[in-house]
Formats: C-alpha cells, structure tokens, sequence
C-alpha cells in the first residue's frame, strides 16, 4: 500500500517534474582530428567503450577511381585495375571489433 503523497509505480511523474535526460556517448579523440589513419588504431569505442584497436576494412572511393581513369586514359589501359588492388589508393573504414560499431574512415 502506498503512503500518501508517493505516486504509485506506473502514475507518470507530477507535474513540473520530468525524468533526467539519457546519457550521451563519450567519444574519446586520439591525436589531432579525429586521430584515425589509415593503420588500425587503439582508441575507445564510442558505442561500448571499450578500448580496442580498430579493425579497418578498405573501400574504393572517388579517388581510386580516377586514378584508374587516369591511368587508362594516358598511361596504359591494363594498369587502371592498380588502384583497386594498392590499400594505399582506397579509403580506411574503422569499426569496433568488440560490437561492430561504425567508428570513423580515413582518406587520403
């Protein structure tokens, strides 16, 4: 039985009074920027926070591709496949490896 005054469980809150605001993610910043390179990197995740060293999966961006156009263009049309093999022309996503979160990209 509940006393006088006390809101019982399932009432909402008097008036005037509202619940505290969730929590906002920490997101720790590595280094100037954004601190994400092209090289995995230990940082805290933003999600779990958990420190863990980033696990980077390469993509082709807007750059690789007109390397390749360039490079099929003007050099040598069966050398325009180079970009998409070399990591160092792609972009670097970084993900957590504990919950696969979406951490940051780095492009050259």
């Amino acid at each position: 039985m509940s006393q006088p005054g006390y809101p019982h469980q399932n009432a909402p809150p008097p008036y005037g009074m509202h619940p505290p605001p969730p929590q906002q993610p920490t997101v720790v910043i590595v280094g100037g920027g954004a601190g994400l390179g092209s090289a995995s990197t230990t940082i805290q995740c933003p999600s779990c926070h958990a420190t863990v060293k980033t696990r980077v999966e390469r993509e082709a961006t807007t750059r690789t591709h007109l390397i390749a156009l360039v490079m099929c263009l003007f050099v040598c049309w069966p050398c325009c496949l180079f970009p998409y093999c070399i990591d160092s022309c792609k972009g670097a996503n970084h993900y957590c490896p504990s919950c696969g979160a979406y951490v940051g990209a780095y492009a050259n």
